[in-house]
């Protein structure tokens, strides 16, 4: 009997290392994501999502899901408690933002001022790159593994299964040490990242290569990570077309590209997020074209109801 006790126990502990002992969201069910908790995070379409105050330079950014109940428990299971068995459905929540993102700014690119609907099919911009924003080092050390890069993983295998050509680059890198972010407002956050990202050392060659590239997190909450990423992938895409073809080439580009107009948007002044175009020598320049995350505040959904 004992010997029978000590088996059962023996096999309950190895189910637990293969099976979730429960639901990542909710907690209950013994699955991955229940029924309910999938719904959750992948049942609606992807939204276009933005933080109030936007943080200057923000490209636009789509959402899975707001970043509440049972959403914010897998989020929080997966980067703080090691829940790897997550990683699957939080990269294919974060593929449906990338490809809602992609929609969007190529009916932008082809449609604007010709009235074309422009709506591409899959792989018509050309090859992903998803850029993960590179988490702390140290927060990676402690975690024991780097959240956003795994999940950005993840959905590059999602969007190849469904046809979109993808891949994750290290694109970035921290160039000092940020204070923790939490308890940090908006305006704290902005100021503590100024200037803390660069494209790593021979990251430039990849800006030259045609194609979309797009920002991926597992979270937004104020967008200053993701404003900050973007300045930095445009200031290495600056550089790359003023090092080949001249000083001003960038700026001439994009104001040929996007004429200052009457009627011109917001956010199309300030992030000149939809990008596309060939400067100096016949390079091809990838240009942060939008955002990805898996959950954003719940307030910053409320763009969709404006």
């Amino acid at each position: 009997m004992r010997g029978s006790r000590t088996l059962r126990g023996w096999w309950a502990d190895l189910t637990d290392l293969v099976l979730p002992a429960e639901c990542g969201g909710c907690g209950r069910a013994r699955a991955v994501l229940c029924a309910r908790c999938r719904a959750a995070l992948g049942g609606a379409p992807p939204c276009r999502v933005r933080p109030e105050p936007e943080p200057p330079g923000l490209p636009e950014v789509h959402a899975a899901a707001p970043y509440a109940d049972e959403v914010r428990a897998a989020l929080l299971a997966h980067k703080e408690r090691g829940a790897l068995a997550l990683t699957g459905p939080l990269g294919t929540a974060l593929a449906g933002a990338v490809l809602a993102g992609l929609r969007e700014a190529w009916t932008g690119v082809r449609g604007a001022g010709t009235g074309e609907a422009g709506v591409g099919a899959a792989g018509a911009w050309g090859p992903v790159l998803l850029v993960p924003v590179p988490s702390a080092r140290g927060a990676v050390r402690t975690r024991g593994h780097d959240p956003a890069r795994r999940i950005a993983l993840a959905a590059a295998g999602e969007l190849r299964r469904t046809g979109t050509s993808a891949r994750v680059v290290a694109l970035l890198r921290q160039r000092y040490a940020v204070a923790d972010q939490s308890g940090l407002d908006a305006r704290q956050r902005m100021d503590n990242l100024a200037g803390a990202l660069a494209v790593a050392p021979g990251g430039g060659g990849l800006l030259r290569g045609g194609g979309a590239l797009v920002l991926v997190d597992d979270l937004m909450t104020t967008g200053a990570s993701l404003a900050e990423a973007a300045r930095a992938v445009r200031a290495a895409t600056a550089a790359a077309v003023e090092s080949r073809a001249g000083p001003g080439t960038y700026r001439r580009a994009r104001s040929a590209v996007y004429p200052a107009e009457a009627g011109e948007g917001r956010e199309e002044r300030t992030t000149g997020s939809r990008m596309a175009g060939r400067y100096g020598g016949g390079d091809v320049i990838r240009e942060v074209i939008c955002a990805a995350v898996v959950a954003a505040s719940p307030d910053s959904f409320e763009i969709n109801r404006n």
